[in-house]
């Protein structure tokens, strides 16, 4: 079968500087054809990035996106947002179309404007996706989806029990037309009603 999310060079030079660098691990190309495929379904103009790593989850992101978007990614290391600068450049993405914010997510989320956006994804520290939870649905407008990668909890420890509690708030959420994608370590997708 023909794969559906195929890496093109800008996804492939990604992968490589994260492998490169160390300490992140990209989005599998079945997560960022999730990603693009859901940001077009809702026409999305402003989408919040938990975790910038080198760039190929914004790639896939922006390229869901409606023209004129801007893509607000933040990161701890600085590194990576300059590599994910330079892979937005060579994805032929104008600098205005991604605020990289430096810092601590939970730290900058604050700053955020409410209900001011479409998307929010998240692929960092797992441990802390019931705050990142909290933080992304007072970021989103009616109609948004909040997206966390690696939502299945695999074995035992902080990461998988940020995963479970994760799964549970969502469930049980009124507010919330959760779907869990079971591709990669899992994909929780939830709309905001």
């Amino acid at each position: 079968m023909a794969a559906y999310a195929v890496e093109d060079e800008p996804l492939l030079t990604a992968r490589a500087n994260a492998e490169d660098l160390g300490g992140t691990t990209p989005v599998a190309p079945a997560v960022g054809g999730a990603l693009r495929f859901l940001a077009i379904a809702i026409g999305a103009r402003t989408v919040v990035e938990i975790g910038t790593g080198c760039g190929a989850s914004g790639i896939w992101l922006l390229r869901g996106m409606r023209p004129g978007s801007v893509l607000t990614s933040v990161d701890t290391e600085p590194e990576y947002h300059r590599m994910a600068r330079k892979a937005f450049t060579q994805a032929g993405f104008a600098a205005n179309q991604a605020r990289l914010i430096l810092g601590r997510a939970l730290d900058v989320l604050p700053r955020l404007s409410d209900g001011a956006y479409d998307l929010v994804f998240c692929d960092v520290d797992q441990a802390a996706y019931p705050d990142y939870l909290a933080a992304g649905l007072r970021l989103l407008r009616a109609g948004g989806i909040v997206v966390f990668n690696g939502a299945l909890p695999l074995g035992a420890g902080p990461a998988d029990d940020g995963a479970s509690e994760l799964a549970d708030l969502v469930r049980a959420d009124e507010r919330l037309v959760p779907l869990l994608l079971p591709i990669a370590g899992g994909l929780l997708a939830a709309i905001k009603k």
